[in-house]
């Protein structure tokens, strides 16, 4: 027999009405003695017709380019570490900016809520579940009271209207040891000046130093090769100057559980552009050679402070995430984002920690610098 379109688009109406009856009169059969009946009949004819337009085939048809794109999206989250990084660096920039990837799943359901497909709902389920199982932890507040000293890192920034402002802050934050980083030859008496009161020990290596409320023994540089050093601090200076110019430090804190050595690094800049890509050779050598220097350390407590322009998801910093942990991710609240300080997008000024615990971590008021100051709070 023929179906014409009009009886195709009759029977759907004819069986919700059906549906309608059912739960009319089971309800109408059953309210006088228990009304949680009807509500149950009624609740059954939903499920009926949920599963009925679910299994019609129209729903899983649409969509085809969004249900690609939700299924690439979680693959790529997934497999970031597989991402070739030759070309251009592509996969040290996805990963540095890979928290991010998680808003384009919001667009997606509304791409698929406007289409209907259901199978674009069902496929964004990859990306969703690979972000959470990435990131799910980093959202809740792992931070813990007490704690035994108190460490903040801040890259003051070489163009830094206000230092004077930016050691008063850094003076009243708190902090037991204070490190800072990107400090111009201009500027570093003004914080010298400015945090002598609370600091009675400090130690400045090239563009990197250390404040202390406890005294420091056994300072020294650590080569961090930046013979190609770029950014603020290296317009002025000659190639001599650059290669002579210190970006990192060790030095130990005498604290009342025992030595603790500490790091202080500003490594070398990255820049993004059409031709190059991301380019990250001079921060990626230094963060090789500042792994090496953290394996050879014979202290087994050590605290890493400082600007490494980048963030631990990054492969580049595998030498030194595989021997130290991030104060943020082990006891901060949320993604402690740094820089850039008028709208923080990534965390690239890390705290990283071994042999001691990690209580708590935060992110403190901006200053006049481009970054934010961070800070963590550790114990014994």
């Amino acid at each position: 027999m023929t179906t014409t379109p009009q009886q195709d688009t009759q029977e759907p109406v004819a069986a919700d009405a059906r549906d309608t009856a059912e739960t009319g009169q089971g309800g109408a059969g059953r309210r006088g003695d228990d009304p949680q009946d009807g509500g149950s009949v009624a609740w059954r004819a939903g499920i009926r017709r949920a599963i009925r337009i679910a299994s019609r085939p129209e729903p899983w048809k649409r969509g085809p380019v969004l249900v690609a794109l939700a299924l690439l999206l979680g693959l790529l989250m997934l497999l970031h570490a597989r991402i070739p990084d030759g070309l251009k660096n592509v996969g040290s920039l996805v990963e540095t900016f890979l928290p991010w990837f998680g808003l384009f799943v919001p667009v997606l359901l509304a791409g698929a809520l406007w289409r209907r497909s259901t199978s674009t709902v069902v496929a964004l389920l990859l990306p969703v579940t690979v972000w959470l199982s990435l990131f799910g932890g980093v959202l809740s507040d792992k931070s813990h009271p007490g704690g035994d000293l108190t460490v903040v890192s801040h890259n003051v920034g070489a163009g830094n209207s206000d230092p004077v402002g930016t050691a008063r802050d850094l003076a009243a934050s708190g902090a037991d040891v204070l490190a800072l980083e990107e400090l111009s030859a201009q500027a570093r008496g003004t914080y010298e000046k400015g945090l002598a009161k609370a600091y009675p020990y400090h130690t400045v290596k090239g563009t990197v130093g250390l404040w202390s409320t406890r005294p420091l023994s056994d300072t020294r540089t650590v080569d961090v090769a930046m013979l190609g050093m770029a950014g603020p601090l290296a317009r002025n200076l000659s190639a001599e100057e650059k290669a002579a110019t210190p970006r990192a430090l060790r030095t130990t804190v005498a604290t009342d559980q025992g030595p603790l050595a500490v790091y202080v690094a500003h490594l070398g800049s990255v820049r993004v552009n059409p031709k190059a890509g991301l380019s990250t050779s001079q921060r990626d050598d230094g963060a090789q050679e500042l792994g090496k220097a953290v394996a050879a350390e014979p202290n087994e407590r050590v605290v890493l402070l400082g600007d490494l322009n980048g963030t631990t998801d990054d492969r580049a910093f595998d030498g030194l995430t595989s021997q130290l942990r991030s104060a943020q991710e082990t006891a901060g609240d949320g993604f402690g984002f740094s820089w850039p300080a008028g709208f923080p997008v990534v965390r690239i000024d890390q705290i990283l920690v071994r042999g001691v615990e990690p209580q708590s971590s935060w992110v403190l008021p901006a200053t006049g610098s481009d970054h934010l100051p961070v800070a963590a709070r550790i114990s014994w």
